[in-house]
């Protein structure tokens, strides 16, 4: 019986020993799973964290290199752009040699055109002076075009008669330079005579006055020549819209004053 006892004792003790290996087992394996699971969350973000810094040592690199790239090519952009025959300039804008001033083209002495420059006459010109022409006739008055566009080539043979025969100074008070000349525009007329003694007829009046209600100004008024660089000439009108002609004729100034700009050459 005594020897029963020891066996069941020691059988006991086995069992007994057995379910702390079992309870034992269950902690050591969570904790290897943590482990791993530790080891595979830290190891998978090492991946990215460690990329991060160098992406964005990238990212910051190639911030800081496009920006140098663009402003190069602006500059370069900006050189192509603002050169002689096309910068803005407050109200001034120049393009392919051309000079505009709210949207108008202005030629004088100081403004010229380029030689190529070759438009022919202007068809909203010519439209509104046929307006004009049809609202004199219908009072009896009979106004023409006796010059309308002249071409660059044109223009430098008529001054160069004109200089040869008066002399420079003299021909620079009423003919312009190549270049220099509003007929080039296509949007410049000189009517019926081209001679002071239009003005008392009574078409010079007609056009001095109602002129501007078809988008027209007399263009080199009398006592205006320090002004405008040229004698008065009541025959010369220029287009320059409904609007704009009314509002320079309602100031009373010339192109130039009205623009705050000058003609003078440049010798």
């Amino acid at each position: 019986m005594k020897r029963y006892i020891t066996l069941l004792a020691a059988l006991m003790l086995t069992l007994s020993l057995s379910g702390c290996e079992k309870e034992v087992a269950p902690v050591i394996q969570p904790e290897v799973e943590t482990e791993q699971t530790t080891s595979a969350v830290t190891t998978i973000p090492d991946g990215p964290v460690g990329l991060v810094p160098s992406t964005e040592g990238t990212t910051a690199s190639a911030e800081t290199t496009l920006p140098q790239e663009t402003t190069a090519e602006t500059i370069e952009t900006t050189s192509e752009t603002t050169t002689a025959d096309e910068y803005t300039n407050g109200d001034i804008t120049v393009k392919n040699g051309i000079t505009y001033i709210r949207g108008v083209i202005i030629v004088n002495k100081t403004y010229s055109l380029p030689s190529d420059y070759n438009p022919g006459v202007d068809k909203t010109a010519e439209d509104a002076f046929k307006k004009m022409q049809s609202a004199a006739a219908s009072e009896g008055l009979n106004i023409y075009i006796s010059s309308g566009f002249r071409s660059f080539d044109y223009q430098a043979g008529l001054y160069k008669r004109y200089a040869d025969r008066d002399g420079k100074a003299a021909a620079d008070r009423y003919s312009a330079r190549a270049g220099h000349s509003e007929h080039q525009t296509g949007l410049a007329f000189d009517l019926n005579s081209i001679d002071d003694s239009f003005a008392n007829t009574a078409e010079g009046k007609w056009v001095a006055e109602n002129c501007y209600k078809y988008g027209f100004i007399i263009r080199y008024p009398k006592g205006k020549e320090d002004v405008t660089g040229y004698m008065y000439e009541p025959w010369h009108i220029r287009y320059l819209g409904d609007d704009l002609a009314k509002e320079v004729y309602e100031s009373g100034k010339t192109l130039e004053e009205f623009f705050e700009i000058k003609s003078e050459y440049v010798e």
